[in-house]
Parts: structure tokens; sequence; C-alpha cells
């Protein structure tokens, strides 16, 4: 009988500590000497951050044609670093353009002087208030980078965000940036309609309706917008050039890729530094194959 209570209690006990484990709401540190980079993972009603084992390799000298975007946001990101004042930055616009390369290439770049990213997806942002709670102790700088950002109209995770940014009651850590990147500038959708709530004063002033004011104000609460825009021909040619030569391409057959290049990018109707990448990747692995 004393068994059968034995096993009783141990069959309680774990379903006590999977009920407590299903309830529990606070983020648990990760083993912050294990990475510099961090997700932010979501399992049922718990979140968690996981280290990432194979962080992006990429360098700042990697990313080209966006050299003004470039020297902006690694000077930022070193005042941030350095513990001085510094923004939150958007960037936004033409995709493939080396938007959150930059990011990954800062992290890179300053990672051993205590940067470290926490990557969140959009639909976990209604918990960016709890990450930056667990992490406004550590000594570390954190970058809370959210890829791709955009919110439908009434999206919790807007909210958050907003507040976390600039509008709580609750300062928000000196050691936390946001940083995000958006193809739409205001992050939320526009919409033609929206253009009748516009007024105009007797003086000719225009003022913007209350629905237009909300989704300008979650963007102005980024410090540093950074625009990217589609590259031109000669832009793209020379981004092509450049993972050629990264990729070991000798100079005497630049030129000969510069036809397949064009094709490349007009088949996949963009020019773009991801793009360039892909043609050089293709390229490149066509030329080994034929040499083997």
């Amino acid at each position: 009988m004393s068994g059968d209570n034995t096993a009783l209690l141990a069959r309680l006990d774990a379903l006590i500590s999977l009920v407590g484990d299903h309830f529990a709401t606070g983020l648990v540190a990760p083993d912050w000497n294990s990475s510099v980079a961090f997700q932010y993972r979501k399992a049922g009603t718990k979140g968690k951050l996981h280290p990432v084992k194979s962080v992006s390799t990429i360098r700042l000298d990697d990313i080209q044609e966006v050299d003004d975007q470039k020297q902006k946001i690694l000077a930022n990101t070193m005042r941030f670093v350095d513990g001085l004042p510094a923004n939150n930055v958007l960037l936004t616009g033409a995709r493939g353009t080396g938007k959150s390369s930059l990011i990954k290439a800062c992290l890179n770049a300053l990672s051993s002087k205590g940067l470290r990213l926490i990557e969140m997806d959009k639909s976990d942002l209604v918990a960016l208030p709890e990450v930056v709670e667990l992490v406004a102790e550590r000594p570390e700088r954190f970058i809370v980078f959210c890829d791709d950002l955009s919110f439908d109209d009434g999206d919790s995770a807007y909210k958050a965000l907003k507040s976390v940014l600039d509008g709580s009651i609750a300062a928000t850590s000196d050691n936390v940036l946001i940083y995000a990147t958006s193809n739409r500038r205001h992050l939320l959708p526009e919409y033609m309609s929206e253009n009748l709530t516009y007024s105009h004063t007797p003086d000719g002033e225009v003022h913007p309706g209350e629905g237009v004011e909300e989704k300008i104000s979650l963007s102005e609460r980024f410090g540093l917008w950074l625009s990217f825009y589609p590259f031109s021909q000669d832009e793209y040619l020379s981004v092509v050039n450049q993972w050629l030569r990264a990729m070991g391409v000798d100079a005497s057959r630049l030129d000969a890729a510069r036809p397949e290049a064009l094709v490349w990018a007009l088949e996949r109707g963009s020019r773009s530094g991801r793009v360039a990448y892909q043609f050089a990747c293709d390229f490149v692995g066509r030329a080994r194959q034929a040499d083997s």
C-alpha cells in the first residue's frame, strides 16, 4: 500500500510541476555567456530567450552602396555601447538593400565591447516590457531587433512597442535600444480614405486627422530613420563584383559575369544587395562545379 502511495505522490508532484510551468509568466534569464545573440521564442504561454549558436558573420565591409546609412547606424550604435545618449533606429525602404544585414554587422563589430542582440518576432512584442525588465540590471548593452516590422490595425503588439519606445510611465532601461526594419515608413497600413480626414485652415495650413496622427506617432518614436532605395544598375553590378571577389573569383573573370548578373536581376525583377549575393553564390557554385 505504501508503494502505491509513493507512486501516487510522485505523479502528483509531476502534475503540480507541469501546472506550475504552464502558468508561470516570469521570463527566465539565459546563460548570457553562451552567445552574443539571443532569440525570443514562445511555446504555449511561456516565452524563452534562446542563445543563437551560429551568429551571422557578415561584416560592415561586406555591405556596399549604403555608406551613408552605414555610417549613421554605426555611429549611433557606438555611442550606445559607450554609454552615451543614442536613438532607437527604424530602417525602411527597398527589400534586400542591407537593412537587417547592417544591424547584424554592427553586432559583429561591437560585440567585444559588450553589445548584445535579442531578436523578437513582431507577434511576440507584447512580451517586450518583460524582456526590457529582464536585462535592465545587466552590464551589457542590448539591441532588441525586430525584422520586417509592420502592424495591422488594432494589433496588441503595436501598443506594447509604443509603450516601451516612449509612452509608458516606467522609464525604459538605458541599456536597451530598439532597432527595427520595415517596408512601411509608418509601420501601419495606410488607406486612401484617410486623406479625407485632413483639415485645411483659412491661412492654407494642412492638418492631418487623428487616424493619420496615430500612425505617424509610432514611427516618430524612433529617433533615427534610415531610408534605403533600389539600386541603380551600376550600384548593383558593383555589389556583384564585391561578392564575387569575396568568394575568390579572379578579377579577369568579373567582366564575363556582368551579362549573367544583369539577366539574373531582370528575371527576379529586382536589383539589390540580396539579389547580387544570390547571383554570386550561383555563379561561383557553377564555376567550381565545372572545374571539378
